[in-house]
């Protein structure tokens, strides 16, 4: 039999009475289903604007200040379309991150009836966290700012006002990637656009005078570069952390591996969904994530 060591977070037990699962009451007021997920917490609501009024920003000078003005009009007309739709993937798949409930484990649930109902077997142990007053699952972990047990967490991203976990990992991929791509077709942008206003009458390639032209520039491609290695940082992490089946959490704290190992290939479908397809690409796409398993609960 595993031995598991005690943590200070966590109650483990065999008989549900150990649990003292009569402090422990569900809502009054139970969620219905498909209740928008959303998390008021002061810090992530102001990041995501903040997020939103980068990426606009950045729209109003592509837009208005290169490729409007440009006299070459296949050269606006396909870098505009190609900047508007990776744009709009990702604030989609901003939204979807942020909207989308990351995987939360019922809230109070360590009642004594749903004890009883996982008919636990001698020498299974059932994890409870005292915070949130849940049975957590494995790899489950609680997050402060959510309040809640979170399964497969990885981390808690205020950029996107959410945790990232089971269920909205594939959108915040997403977004740090798209995010990483108008980044950098924004700096290719703003390179040839400084080319051609050195070769031209800065009067002529900007429809604004030519300090503010610099200006916004200068601050799109500061904005550009900055986003270009954070996205495609975290977007690294992500992708890694998916194939190798381990989050964050679990590698910061170097938690010993109690689940079955799989093949890369698998663990990016089990985020992404099953089969491959175009689907992978779009925050439209919810993939199917199953349904979780009663044994899930127990060790």
């Amino acid at each position: 039999m595993m031995l598991i060591p005690a943590h200070h977070f966590r109650d483990i037990e065999r008989k549900p009475e150990y649990l003292q699962p009569e402090k422990c009451v569900p809502p009054p007021h139970p969620s219905p289903v498909g209740t928008m997920w959303f998390i008021r917490d002061g810090c992530g609501i102001a990041c995501a604007i903040v997020t939103w009024f980068l990426v606009l920003y950045a729209e109003f000078v592509v837009l208005f200040v290169m490729l409007i003005p440009s006299r070459d009009y296949v050269y606006s007309v396909i870098n505009g379309i190609v900047f508007n739709l990776l744009a709009f993937l990702a604030l989609a798949s901003h939204c979807r991150a942020m909207l989308t409930d990351p995987g939360a484990v019922p809230k109070g649930n360590a009642t004594k009836e749903f004890i009883e109902s996982l008919q636990l077997k001698p020498g299974q142990v059932v994890y409870k966290c005292p915070k949130c007053c849940s049975i957590k699952p494995d790899r489950a972990h609680h997050c402060s700012v959510c309040k809640r047990c979170i399964r497969k967490m990885d981390h808690h991203c205020p950029w996107v006002n959410n945790c990232v976990g089971e269920n909205n990992q594939k959108y915040f991929v997403l977004f740090t990637m798209y995010i990483a791509l108008i980044s950098l077709h924004a700096l290719i942008m703003v390179g040839f656009h400084f080319l051609h206003c050195f070769e031209e009458d800065w009067t002529k390639c900007s429809s604004f005078s030519p300090p503010t032209t610099v200006i916004l520039l200068i601050l799109l491609c500061f904005e550009g570069l900055l986003f270009l290695i954070f996205t495609s940082v975290m977007f690294g992490t992500q992708v890694h952390s998916i194939c190798t089946d381990e989050t964050g959490i679990e590698q910061l704290k170097k938690e010993e591996r109690r689940w079955a190992k799989k093949t890369k290939w698998m663990n990016m479908k089990a985020v992404f969904g099953h089969p491959f397809s175009l689907g992978w690409a779009s925050p439209f796409a919810t993939p199917d994530q199953g349904k979780a398993d009663p044994y899930q609960y127990v060790v």
